[in-house]
């Protein structure tokens, strides 16, 4: 049995039904459902247990004998949150406390890390996991902090020679965008908020740039499309070899302009932009440039092509958000 902790969310659902159309299920799935949508994330798939995440190591115990591969999507993923003791007890203890299970129990782990862990991205975008290439990274907000806390954490574990699972890796998630993230309100990739509005043939708003060395609207992130994610993670179930802190992106930034018009052109539309400030408040902090190092990745075998937003966004229009039900 397969285990898949925040598999009702928007990266560990995709994971769910992948895991379930290449025959690794029925997985179970550890999460919340809130009161909101989430819970479609989940309706079409065969699950083996839906368990709260307050007992979640009870069902580890009672279930160890069947626990085949952990895959722990679980946390608190709001840049936004504030309650620090929250984002701390979600995002570090209990992660070291599943570690600590598996590395037990013999239990391969694959956990999310964030590219939130390279704060202004002053110190580059490299995913060394040494101890102290991790220690010249400063995050900018406490989701990404307890990221790093805990990629950190792993980092002296391992140099320790103390206790580990017989196969873990972290992946640092870039800009991830596609079906199954419509309950993540504000937390929503932009092509989703855009999609709406884009359909309906209105303009896009898009932030000016304040950077001499950036047109209006040339800041680029690398957006990854979740299923080439979720590809990758199942690559890694296969390779059991391999271990480590990898990035997740594409290994190429592209503009705010190139991921609006993949989205515009998609839907068969000009696309008109609407410019506005960068608000002041974020201005200081705003990100120009992300673009994961696929370095590492490439290097222990994965060599899947990994698509631009030319090819994500038209797949994720046509396939999901244009139909009449856009979930997986």
């Amino acid at each position: 049995m397969i285990v898949v902790t925040g598999g009702a969310g928007f990266i560990g659902s995709n994971l769910v039904v992948d895991l379930e159309e290449a025959g690794r299920g029925p997985v179970s799935v550890v999460d919340r459902l809130g009161t909101d949508d989430k819970w479609k994330n989940l309706r079409r798939r065969d699950l083996d247990e839906l368990v709260d995440p307050a007992d979640t190591f009870h069902f580890l115990e009672r279930r160890r004998d069947d626990v085949d591969y952990v895959f722990h999507m679980g946390a608190v993923s709001a840049t936004t949150e504030t309650d620090a003791d929250l984002i701390a007890e979600t995002n570090i203890r209990l992660p070291q406390r599943l570690w600590a299970w598996c590395a037990e129990h013999g239990v391969p782990l694959v956990y999310a890390s964030s590219a939130a862990t390279y704060g202004d991205g002053s110190a580059g975008f490299d995913d060394d996991g040494s101890i102290e290439a991790l220690a010249k990274l400063v995050p900018l907000n406490a989701y990404g902090w307890s990221k790093h806390a805990f990629d950190r954490w792993v980092a002296r574990t391992v140099a320790e020679n103390g206790p580990t699972p017989p196969q873990w890796v972290g992946l640092k998630f870039f800009n991830v965008y596609g079906p199954n993230e419509y309950h993540k309100g504000d937390m929503k990739s932009v092509v989703t908020k855009a999609y709406p509005g884009a359909a309906a043939g209105r303009p896009v708003t898009l932030f000016r740039s304040h950077h001499p060395d950036y047109e209006d609207g040339g800041q680029m992130r690398d957006f990854v499309y979740v299923k080439d994610c979720v590809d990758v993670m199942l690559w890694l179930e296969k390779h059991r070899e391999v271990n480590g802190l990898f990035n997740l992106g594409t290994g190429r930034a592209q503009t705010w302009l190139e991921l609006m018009g993949a989205l515009y052109d998609a839907l068969g539309r000009k696309m008109e932009v609407r410019w506005v400030d960068t608000p002041e408040e974020i201005r200081d902090r705003y990100q120009y440039f992300t673009q994961a190092e696929m370095g590492r990745l490439r290097a222990v075998g994965y060599d899947r092509p990994l698509r631009p937003v030319e090819e994500g966004v038209a797949d994720y229009v046509t396939r999901h958000l244009s139909t009449e039900d856009p979930y997986r």
